[in-house]
């Protein structure tokens, strides 16, 4: 008995002394790599189950029908989302919640972004092409407002007509 005790902890022994003389294998890492974000749109309130997400990459860009605007706008702020210039436009008041997030990586750094706007329309106004998943861009012109060409949007309707 004493000879197996003595026989197993020599392989024991000599089990551990290769595993501790054999270099670690390297975990291969993701092929993801340079400027991307993981971009989800989620319409509605908390409760919502209406959410959008794509892999915006940007070398080339692709991942939604805007990637080439978005990619420019990113490379502009190098990557900060904070930082893109709001556009000069005009929404309407209508309280319809945009929850939007990114996380990925812009060069080299992480990048993490979550906010709320009040509407789809407030959302491009400050982040132009970045969230725009589908190719449809959100109706801009308010009843009553002034187009460039100075002409009125829509008709106001008179208080007390029908």
């Amino acid at each position: 008995m004493n000879k197996t005790i003595l026989a197993l902890r020599g392989a024991l022994l000599a089990a551990t002394a290769l595993l501790i003389a054999t270099p670690a294998q390297a975990v291969p890492r993701p092929a993801t790599s340079g400027n991307w974000l993981y971009l989800t749109v989620t319409k509605g309130d908390a409760r919502s189950r209406d959410v959008r997400g794509t892999l915006l990459i940007c070398d080339p860009p692709q991942g939604h029908a805007r990637a080439v605007q978005a990619c420019d706008q990113l490379a502009a702020v190098q990557g900060d989302i904070h930082r893109i210039p709001p556009e000069h436009s005009y929404c309407t008041m209508l309280y319809a919640p945009v929850t939007v997030s990114a996380r990925g990586e812009w060069n080299g750094h992480k990048v993490e972004y979550t906010h709320t706007f009040a509407n789809s329309c407030d959302l491009t106004a400050k982040t132009g092409a970045v969230f725009a998943l589908s190719d449809q861009t959100p109706a801009r012109s308010v009843p009553g407002g002034r187009h460039a060409h100075g002409g009125v949007t829509g008709t106001p309707r008179a208080w007390g007509r029908s």
